[in-house]
């Protein structure tokens, strides 16, 4: 295996085993609700004036997708909509306080994984966490070309 597939298998390998060790707790905590809910709702309260549009591209999704999980969301009493004066066309999202608790209790969870983690990351250099960096966002630049390439404008704010 080459240098190239180590990479990849390495940041796939990373990936499932923290997905593995932190379903459990995820799902626990969190009952009731689908990833992709709760990962809209963190969306919603990190970013001012969500809309369909902005998590679908985020979530490199299609607006009907984001559609059904924000209808699920407001019947659940999650999320609220609302429009703008200036905009009467557009709906937006906001939490609900019912929603805000759903976040805290993510937030605490991801807080939570990053202290269990706390003790490599220390042992991380600035040097090489600007290394990792300017990989990955090399790398990103790199799909989002390819994307383009086939024809599909997604363009993610970042969160």
């Amino acid at each position: 295996m080459n240098k190239e597939e180590q990479v990849l298998t390495g940041f796939r390998d990373l990936f499932n085993k923290l997905v593995w060790l932190n379903k459990g707790k995820m799902e626990n905590s969190l009952k009731g609700y689908k990833p992709s809910e709760v990962h809209c709702i963190e969306y919603i309260e990190k970013n001012v004036d969500s809309n369909v549009t902005k998590l679908a591209e985020s979530f490199y999704m299609t607006r009907g997708a984001i559609s059904k999980i924000t209808k699920q969301l407001l019947k659940k009493g999650l999320i609220e909509s609302y429009r703008k004066p200036d905009n009467k066309k557009e709906i937006y999202f906001r939490l609900t306080e019912k929603g805000k608790v759903i976040y805290n209790i993510h937030e605490d969870l991801h807080k939570e994984f990053q202290e269990r983690d706390k003790a490599v990351f220390e042992q991380v250099t600035e040097e090489q966490f600007d290394s990792m960096l300017s990989f990955v966002e090399t790398y990103s630049r790199h799909l989002d070309a390819e994307i383009k390439k086939r024809g599909i404008s997604i363009e993610p704010e970042q969160i």
